[in-house]
C-alpha cells in the first residue's frame, strides 16, 4: 500500500522517481562487481550438492528448518541467519534468541544429535539447562527424531558465525532458569506426534506440520497468565508483541470460517489471497517459511486448519452514531484512496475490509498497530514486491484513530467492540510514537 499524504501527488510523485531511476540506470554502467551476499531466503534455498556427505538428509534438514521458520526468531535485524541475538518482547520481559549457527564457541558447533534432541523434545541446552519456553519446544517436540537429526545435521553445514546475543532483560526470579521446571510440570502436556486413524493423510501431514514445527498454536493461542495455552482455546487467537493473531477456526465472523482450504493454501504460499494480506510477524513466516514450502504440504496443513472447530462468537452492541461519522469521515480522508469507499478494496494488493476476519477480533491491538505504525506485506517467490501500508501516527490523533478503527470494525458486515482513544494513547506509547518519527515498516524512512 502507497503512502497517502495526497494520493494523487504521491502517484505522481512515485511516477516521477521511477522516470528517474530508470534514466540514471541507462547512462551508469553496472557494478564490476556485483554483491555476492546470500540473502536470508537464499540461504534457505541454496542447493545441496549430489556428492555431499548423507545429502538427502541434508536436503531433508534444509526442508525442515524452513518449515519450523527458524531464520525469523533466530536472526537480528541485519544479523547473519540463524547467529540469533533477536529480542523477542513476552510479557515477562525480553529473551534473545540463541546463535544456532555451526560455531563451535557460540553456536551449537559442539552439541551432539542427542542433545539436540533433548533441547527439541524437553527444552533442556547442552548443559542440561531449561530452554525458556519462548523456544517453542512443547509444539517442536512433536517432531519425529529422524527429522530432529537431519535438522541437527543441516544446521552442522551452515556457516560458523561468531556471536553472542545479549542477556535476557528478565526481572528475579524470572531469571533463573530452574523456575522453568515447575512450567513444565504445570503445563507440559503435549506428547509425541501420533496419526489420527480416522483423518486422512493428508490432514494428518497438515497436523504434523501445523502442531510441530510450525508451531502455529504458539501465537495464535491465547495465554493465561503464565505464558502457557489457555485450556480449550486451541487457535483462538493470541496478542504478542503489540500485535494480534487472528482466529484460525471456523468462525464465520472472526476466524477463517468464510476461507476455503485452497484461499489458506494460497495465503501461506504468497502472503495474501482475496481476504487478507499477512503483515506484522506473519510477514516473516511467510517469507522464510511457508511460502518456500510444497504446494502439497501447504495444502495439507490449510485442510488441518479448515477443519477446527468454530470459537464462540462474542457479539456486541451498536456503536455511536457520532463515533461512526466522524469514523466515516476520516476514513474517506485516509484510507479509501487503496480500500476504497465501500471497503471493497483491491483484493492481493490491498485487502477488504468487509467482512474482514482480523477486524473484527475482539482485541482490537492488531487494528490499531497498522494504524499507527503501518506494516509490510511479507514477500514470496512469486509475489516479491513487499507492498506497504503507511504510518498514520503522524496524521490522526487518538482519538481520530479510535474513531476511523471503531468504524471499519462495524461497517461493510463487520461487527466488534467500539475502540476507545485510551488504548490508542497505550499502544503508541508502546509502539514508542508519542513523538513522531518515521517508522521502520512504512517505506517512508529519511
Amino acid at each position: 500500500m502507497s503512502r497517502r499524504w495526497l494520493a494523487i501527488l504521491g502517484g505522481l510523485s512515485a511516477a516521477a522517481a521511477l522516470g528517474l531511476a530508470g534514466l540514471a540506470t541507462s547512462q551508469a554502467p553496472l557494478p564490476a562487481h556485483p554483491s555476492s551476499a546470500v540473502t536470508p531466503v537464499g540461504f534457505l534455498t541454496q542447493p545441496i550438492a549430489d556428492n555431499a556427505p548423507n545429502a538427502d538428509q541434508l536436503r531433508r534438514g534444509q526442508y525442515l528448518v524452513r518449515a519450523g521458520d527458524c531464520v525469523s526468531c533466530h536472526m537480528r535485524d541485519g544479523g547473519e541467519p540463524l547467529a540469533g541475538g533477536l529480542g523477542l518482547r513476552t510479557p515477562f520481559g525480553v529473551i534473545y534468541s540463541p546463535n544456532i549457527t555451526s560455531d563451535r564457541d557460540t553456536g551449537i558447533g559442539t552439541w551432539t544429535a542427542d542433545q539436540f534432541h533433548r533441547a527439541m523434545h524437553d527444552g533442556l541446552d547442552d548443559q542440561g539447562e531449561n530452554l525458556y519456553p519462548a523456544f517453542p519446544y512443547p509444539w517442536f517436540r512433536k517432531a519425529s527424531r529422524a527429522d530432529d537429526d537431519a535438522i541437527f545435521a543441516y544446521l552442522h553445514t551452515t556457516p560458523p558465525v561468531h556471536y553472542t546475543p545479549p542477556s535476557n532483560r528478565l526481572p528475579f526470579p524470572l531469571n533463573i532458569r530452574f523456575i522453568v521446571k515447575g512450567w513444565n510440570l504445570l503445563f507440559l502436556k503435549s506428547t509425541d506426534f501420533a496419526p489420527d486413524p480416522g483423518q486422512s493423510a493428508e490432514w494428518n501431514r497438515g497436523a504434523y506440520l501445523v502442531d510441530g514445527l510450525g508451531h502455529c498454536g504458539g501465537c495464535h493461542t491465547p495465554k493465561n497468565l503464565f505464558g502457557a495455552d489457555k485450556s480449550g482455546k486451541v487457535f483462538h487467537g493470541g496478542t504478542l508483541d503489540n500485535w494480534v493473531a487472528p482466529d484460525l477456526t471456523g468462525n464465520h465472523h472472526t476466524g477463517l470460517g468464510d476461507w476455503t482450504a485452497d484461499d489458506i493454501a494460497e495465503f501461506l504460499k504468497t502472503g495474501r489471497n482475496a481476504h487478507a494480506g499477512a503483515g506484522g510477524s506473519m510477514a516473516d513466516v511467510i517469507t522464510y517459511s511457508t511460502s518456500l514450502l510444497s504446494d502439497q504440504d501447504r495444502h495439507a496443513m490449510a485442510v488441518y486448519i479448515k477443519a477446527q472447530a468454530a470459537s464462540l462468537d462474542v457479539r456486541t452492541g451498536a456503536p455511536d452514531a457520532d463515533v461512526m461519522a466522524r469514523g466515516a469521515a476520516i476514513y474517506s480522508d485516509a484510507c479509501a484512496s487503496c480500500h476504497l469507499e465501500n471497503g471493497v478494496g483491491q483484493p492481493r494488493p490491498f485487502p477488504p475490509l468487509g467482512h474482514n476476519a482480523m477486524l473484527q477480533q475482539s482485541d482490537p491491538t492488531g487494528l490499531l498497530h497498522l494504524i499507527l505504525a503501518g506494516s509490510r506485506i511479507g514477500t514470496s517467490p512469486s509475489r516479491p514486491s513487499p507492498l506497504t501500508m503507511p504510518s498514520f501516527a503522524w496524521k490522526l490523533t487518538d482519538q481520530q484513530t479510535a474513531d476511523v478503527a471503531t468504524y471499519v470494525r462495524n461497517s461493510w458486515g463487520n461487527q466488534a467492540s467500539t475502540v476507545w482513544a485510551s488504548s490508542v494513547r497505550k499502544l503508541r506509547h508502546r509502539l514508542d510514537l508519542d513523538t513522531l518519527r518515521y517508522t521502520e515498516n512504512s517505506g517512508d524512512q529519511r
